[in-house]
């Protein structure tokens, strides 16, 4: 349905719960290597992550890798700093959803490679209040998810 794409994710808590999102909705999980946390066997039984096995889950080892084996037609990338709201977008299945590591969000270099293959409007963030600094990454990956599927329908 859509593709979930962690850029450098830092906290595993985060990841586990939008592995659980994507496992919920019939999501692929993409992880952009660096990653914060270890994968390993060991690891992912300390953090309860139980289900790993059966999550569509690949792992890049870097933003160009990504973008070199997966060929995304459409890309949204999902910013604290955008400008247009993810109710302006009219998602489709197979469509590729971005978002940035906790501390520092999508790197500027990856935001401008953006622009330059789908443009501004490619750039999407979640309506707030002013002052708010920005959603907790499963928390806002949860709902930009949700808001695609609403949209699409959820697979059988």
């Amino acid at each position: 349905m859509l593709h979930l794409v962690l850029n450098a994710p830092e906290i595993p808590n985060n990841t586990g719960t939008i592995g659980r999102t994507a496992m919920a909705t019939g999501c692929t999980l993409h992880l952009i290597r660096p990653l914060g946390f270890d994968l390993g066997a060991k690891a992912l039984r300390r953090a309860g992550l139980d289900y790993w096995n059966d999550l569509d889950v690949r792992v890049h080892d870097s933003w160009r890798h990504y973008l070199a084996s997966e060929a995304p037609a459409r890309l949204w990338a999902c910013s604290a700093r955008a400008t247009r709201s993810v109710w302006d977008v009219r998602f489709e299945s197979g469509d590729a959803l971005l978002f940035g590591g906790e501390s520092d969000g999508l790197p500027e270099s990856v935001l401008e490679e953006i622009r330059a293959r789908w443009g501004e409007e490619a750039i999407i963030g979640l309506p707030q209040l002013q002052g708010i600094r920005s959603l907790n990454l499963a928390c806002a990956a949860t709902a930009v998810v949700y808001e695609g599927l609403r949209q699409i329908g959820l697979p059988e």
